[in-house]
């Protein structure tokens, strides 16, 4: 029984950590289309680099939640301490990682938002 949740966990690790790979494709092949669509435009493009910037900072952080996700279900097969002690070394890289990327992205948020122009919808009166 053992046996059988090891290869389970196993399987499910490889799994999300290939979630999270497609998801990091994904981002980067977005923001490639992205640039390369851009590139033709002349107008506005700092404020397109960093829209583009924050959308695949978004797809890096949510790959870096699944690779988490993938360490926490591995340490549950781990067998030694030092597999432990190495899956919680790179869980905390991966966790400081995806802090300080949340950081930059809250802190470009905000200005990225103020220079787009909002539009305002009109009330119908009845």
């Amino acid at each position: 029984m053992e046996e059988l949740f090891k290869l389970f966990a196993g399987t499910v690790a490889v799994s999300v950590e290939g979630a999270a790979a497609l998801i990091i494709t994904i981002g980067a092949v977005e923001a490639l289309y992205t640039i390369a669509r851009s590139a033709f435009v002349i107008e506005g493009q700092l404020h397109t680099r960093k829209k583009i910037w924050l959308r695949f900072g978004v797809w890096l952080m949510l790959g870096l939640e699944f690779e988490l996700a993938a360490d926490i279900i591995r340490s549950a097969i781990s067998p030694t301490w030092v597999d432990v002690g190495q899956l919680g070394a790179i869980a905390v890289i991966r966790t400081f990682l995806n802090y300080f990327l949340e950081k930059d992205l809250d802190k470009y948020v905000e200005p990225v938002r103020a220079e787009t122009p909002v539009v305002e919808a009109k009330s119908i009166a009845a």
